[in-house]
């Protein structure tokens, strides 16, 4: 399945600041029966964002119209619990392409570099820094860019350097997962089968 490209996102942001988000918080186990990657979006943080009745939760982040954009900044510790890739799937369902913490889950992470969604590791000094600058201005702009691995926080033009590697980052900059790379690759396959 091929994902939105991109080199440079510049956007506001969501903060969820709390932390040791596990999956099961990101996505419930019972949302998972679909084998599809759509429609998760609209279950995303299903038991923080609504009440059993289904009516949308005062002050979680996702319901206040303060808050939009395609990053998403979470507190440290984000994404740990089980290893359900349905978790990237609803971030990215829902419009994210970046997740901002100053540590992912191992699993989390490349579950999410695999599904078109960018994972970006901060220092736990810079994420407070984003979630004051938000906290100021819930539509003040940031900026990830890939080319230069730096997420940059644009009112006050201070930035981070984020490591990433450099096949994830290809595949990320044409919209690429696994599967997409080697259908790309098929003519030099087949030209290095012909060569034995």
């Amino acid at each position: 399945m091929a994902y939105d490209k991109f080199s440079k996102i510049i956007s506001p942001a969501v903060p969820l600041q709390a932390e040791n988000v596990d999956t099961d918080q990101i996505i419930p186990a019972r949302f998972l029966k679909a084998t599809e990657r759509k429609g998760f979006g609209d279950n995303l943080f299903r038991d923080w964002r609504y009440n059993k009745d289904g009516s949308p939760k005062a002050g979680f982040p996702l319901n206040e119209d303060k808050y939009s954009g395609k990053i998403l900044v979470a507190g440290k510790n984000f994404g740990s619990g089980s290893s359900r890739e349905h978790a990237a799937w609803a971030i990215y369902d829902y419009g994210f392409r970046v997740v901002v913490s100053s540590f992912f889950a191992d699993i989390f992470k490349n579950n999410a570099i695999n599904n078109g969604l960018l994972p970006i590791v901060v220092s736990p000094d810079f994420l407070q820094k984003i979630f004051i600058s938000i906290d100021k201005d819930p539509q003040a702009k940031f900026m990830a860019d890939l080319d230069k691995q730096q997420f940059t926080i644009l009112d006050t033009n201070e930035s981070e350097y984020f490591e990433i590697n450099a096949y994830k980052k290809h595949c990320l900059k044409n919209g690429l997962d696994d599967i997409d790379y080697l259908v790309a690759m098929k003519k030099e396959i087949a030209d290095f089968e012909k060569a034995k």
